[in-house]
């Protein structure tokens, strides 16, 4: 497939319409089918699967340019590709034997035009579609790419429009017929060499990365890699892994923090039930003794409400159903503390 300068895949996307809406058998009428303003993309009134032909019908498309065309699906039966030596119009109406110098061809169809005998060495390969296989159409003229250096050229120059963030602009595309690294120039109309990296230029054909800068100097091609100081490659992989260890140290630390919250809070607990279990004993000495303080109270003659015999009413009985938490009481003098929990004892050590 013949490619077309880049500057013509800005407007690809951009494209009003791609084609017009007329299936198999509709009326057309051939005046019509033209080629878009700014983008010269041809348009006719028949679908993408259809051209207008002369006798003014919609019918199916005979050849193609492309190996994937537009408007077809997966399974559709496409139209063949031309033989060698052949080449498919505009149109796609059929298959056409190429053209001979000096023949009228289509806007940037090289293809269309008979190459030279010595095509091997003036074909160029670069992707740049400065000619087909030594061939080039310039001006609607089949012509040869075969112009030496300060020899006379024909120059043509496309004006297509562009798109960019900041709205529309003119994008002027400028061809000719010098050979492989040389240019057309615009003012001479002569065939100059083209120039290497840092020297000035007015346009991207005039160097040989063919890309011009906007400061005015031949800068390096716009496919070649940009390459990175070794030091940005140590600063990025420290910041990967000072980010990996950063967040696990981050969730260690509250991991710990709520670990350190949690045990807080079960001291706190267990020291406010032995608290309580103080009071609790603290309470029955004061009720045996206000109860043994009364007149009449013979502690010998086993007449008061204690009986050695018996459990004191006061006591802390076990509790049927358990929470399963281990309540330990204590006097004053026997209580234990360490880093975790209190534990109370009784003084002849048995826990109750």
């Amino acid at each position: 497939m013949y490619l077309l300068p880049l500057t013509l895949f800005y407007f690809s996307s951009y494209a009003s319409v791609w084609a017009g809406n007329f299936n198999k058998g509709s009326k057309c009428d051939p005046k019509q089918s033209r080629l878009q303003v700014g983008s010269y993309q041809f348009w006719s009134e028949c679908n993408s699967k259809n051209y207008c032909s002369s006798e003014g019908v919609c019918a199916l498309k005979k050849c193609r340019n492309d190996d994937f065309p537009f408007g077809y699906k997966p399974g559709d039966n496409l139209p063949p590709k031309c033989h060698k030596g052949e080449f498919c119009p505009d149109e796609e109406d059929a298959c056409q034997p190429v053209l001979a110098v000096g023949s009228t061809c289509q806007l940037n169809r090289d293809d269309q035009c008979e190459g030279p005998p010595d095509f091997h060495d003036l074909a160029d390969h670069s992707g740049r579609g400065t000619n087909f296989n030594g061939s080039v159409c310039l001006n609607n003229v089949c012509m040869w790419a075969n112009a030496t250096l300060g020899t006379a050229c024909i120059l043509e120059n496309t004006a297509y429009l562009a798109y960019e963030p900041k709205g529309e602009f003119v994008d002027v595309v400028s061809r000719g017929n010098c050979r492989l690294g040389l240019y057309c120039d615009g003012k001479s109309r002569v065939c100059t060499q083209e120039k290497n990296l840092g020297e000035a230029c007015g346009a991207d054909k005039e160097c040989t990365s063919w890309n011009c800068l906007n400061t005015g100097v031949c800068g390096p091609a716009a496919s070649v890699p940009h390459h990175f100081p070794n030091w940005v490659y140590v600063v990025v992989a420290l910041g990967i892994f000072g980010g990996m260890f950063g967040t696990l140290f981050a969730l260690y630390y509250t991991h710990r923090k709520q670990r350190d919250e949690e045990r807080e809070k079960r001291v706190q607990y267990w020291r406010e039930q032995n608290a309580f279990h103080q009071n609790l004993m603290q309470m029955r000495e004061t009720a045996r003794a206000s109860i043994l303080s009364l007149p009449g109270n013979d502690r010998s003659a086993h007449t008061t409400l204690y009986d050695e015999s018996q459990v004191p009413i006061l006591h802390h009985p076990t509790p049927k159903t358990s929470s399963g938490l281990r309540h330990d009481l204590a006097d004053d003098t026997s209580i234990e503390y360490d880093d975790d929990l209190v534990m109370g004892r009784k003084a002849d050590g048995h826990r109750f």
